[in-house]
Parts: C-alpha cells; structure tokens; sequence
C-alpha cells in the first residue's frame, strides 16, 4: 500500500503513523510518502483524517507501478532526459574496463567524436574467477573524473560490493548496479539514499517481479531516479552467453514506470551478434542502450570476445537514428 498524508502534517506526527502501519517514508517534495506491504489494504481509522491519498497494489511492485504512476519516471543525465513524455533512446558506450590512461582516453575521445555523451567504464569488476582482471579500483575512477573534465562526458560505473560503494556513488552521474549485485540491499539502499540516478541491471536469473521489486529498494528511500537494465537471463542455450528478454521488455514497458534500458553485449556475448541485436533493441522503443566498445578488442583485460572495435561500432551507430525514426524516436 502506498498512503500520501495530507500537507503540513508535524514530522513528529508523521513518524507516528509510518511507524503504526509499519511504513517505510519519504518525502517527494510535496507530500510524505508511506509505502508498507502490498498486503495492507486499508489506513487504520484513526489515522484516515491524516490520509489524502491512498493506492492498493496486488504485489509489491507498487512505487514502479504504472498504477501509481502513469508515465514513465523523468531522468536528466547531463543535458539529456529520458523518460516521461521523452522520446530519445540515449546510447551509452565504452569499454568493459577502465585499463589504462592511453585505453580510457581513447573511448572518452571517441564518444567525443560521434556526439555520444555518457562513457561506461568498470572500475571495480565483479569477475566470475579471482584469477583474472579486477578492474584499476579507485585509480580507475580518478581517471574517469579526468576523462569527465576534458572531454565534457558523464560517467557510469559499476559497484562490485558495498565495500567502495560510497567510492564509486561520488564519483560518477550515473551508479550502475550489476547483475550480480540485484540482490544485495546493502548497494540498493545506498543507492536510494544518494539522490543520483541508477541503473540497475537484471540478475540473470530473476524473474521480473523479482528485478523490479529490486528497483524498490531504491524508490522506497525516496530516489525516483531508477533505470532498468534488461541484460539477458540464463536459459539452456548454450550458443550465445545469455538470452536478452524482449517480452521482458515488453512488460517492462507496458506495466512499470520506470525507462528502460538494454544491454545486447552482455547478452549475446560475441561481437559479431551485437549489431543486430542493437537494431532490434532500438525497435522495440527503448529508452537507452549499453554497447561495449574498445580501441582493441583482442586486447582487452575483461569482455574481449563481446566488444565491438571502433570501425564497428561507427558502422553500427550510423544505422540507428534511421530505425529509431521509424517508430517516433530520436537516437542521442
């Protein structure tokens, strides 16, 4: 349930009534807001004079409910929005990994080139084997705010776990919440507690009410500023890395008020299929895309196989805008 109180109500009289209905509360800039489970379906009577609004859910997908809220949440990333009436499918690129000065500058120089604002680079990375690249860790990060400096960009970046979550929150516009990490509330109610935009991957084997339930960790602490990741669930198909989900996608889009975005690099795990995985993606009306790009590929410290060089990736963007204008949507 989620209970709107009434204007100008006394915090300490706020307090009262969260605590009575067993409420989590925030205050949205108007009104406090009270969000308790889906199975309350009534305000006790005495509290009723104090209730302007109050919405009854079937499950706990309630703040990302389009039965709360009818459009889709408004993000601005630097000049940028997605979200609500926007039509824009914002791309985000870069490579898996932040490896070098001279790797990191390259990216940032061509996202500069092809007026692609937001460079994603992972600095502490969640790797299946101890054995292989971690990432450069705070180091990582330094470089990015230097690449944020001279080239105009926003950055995203990924938390592994809570021990440099505050790190990496301060560090970028744009705190990416991996796959591996969907569950851990630790990351999610930081992520609600810091005011910044999110983008939070689906774990690879959630289901749908699970991701989205995972994205109310965050609104219920007040951060509306949500974005969903569709990256690709683990199936029986053995030929590609994952299966990206578009009738996810679809219910995602239809059900929940959140922007969505896809990923078709993790998902398909191979370069050669992510061009045409991209284009289907944009199809689909999507808010934005995460494409791994590289100046060299085969040199890459993590994801090599799925990361596109910069010839292809050109090659591709260049398809884009014309399928997005196909369907009332504008590439940026």
């Amino acid at each position: 349930m989620i209970i709107h109180l009434k204007e100008g109500i006394a915090e300490n009289k706020v307090a009262e009534i969260a605590d009575a209905v067993e409420a989590l509360c925030f205050f949205d800039g108007i009104t406090h807001v009270l969000v308790n489970s889906s199975k309350v379906k009534a305000v006790p009577s005495h509290f009723e004079e104090f209730v302007d609004q109050q919405f009854i859910f079937d499950s706990d997908i309630q703040l990302a409910s389009r039965d709360y809220l009818k459009e889709t949440r408004p993000i601005q990333i630097g000049k940028n929005q997605v979200g609500s009436k926007s039509i824009n499918t914002l791309m985000i690129t870069g490579p898996c990994s932040v490896e070098s000065q001279e790797q990191i500058e390259a990216c940032a120089a061509f996202n500069q080139s092809l007026g692609i604002s937001v460079l994603r680079a992972g600095c502490f990375k969640p790797r299946t084997s101890p054995y292989t690249f971690q990432g450069m860790g705070e180091e990582g990060l330094a470089l990015l705010a230097e690449m944020r400096a001279k080239y105009g960009l926003q950055i995203i970046s990924e938390i592994r776990d809570a021990s440099h979550a505050d790190e990496v929150i301060n560090a970028v516009d744009i705190v990416q919440v991996g796959a591996k990490a969907m569950y851990d509330q630790g990351i999610l109610r930081k992520c609600g507690e810091s005011g910044k935009p999110v983008l939070l991957k689906r774990g690879f084997g959630a289901t749908l009410q699970e991701f989205v339930q995972a994205a109310e960790f965050i609104l219920s602490l007040g951060n509306g500023q949500v974005i969903l990741c569709e990256r690709g669930i683990r199936t029986f198909e053995t030929k590609t890395r994952f299966t990206i989900d578009l009738c996810g996608v679809a219910y995602l889009k239809e059900r929940v008020n959140l922007p969505v975005f896809l990923d078709p690099s993790h998902a398909m795990g191979y370069a050669y299929g992510v061009p045409d995985l991209t284009r289907a993606c944009v199809a689909m009306g999507i808010d934005g895309l995460l494409i791994e790009s590289h100046p060299d590929p085969s040199s890459a410290l993590s994801d090599a196989s799925q990361q596109l060089d910069f010839e292809s990736f050109g090659k591709l963007f260049e398809t884009l805008p014309g399928i997005a204008n196909t369907i009332g949507r504008n590439m940026i």
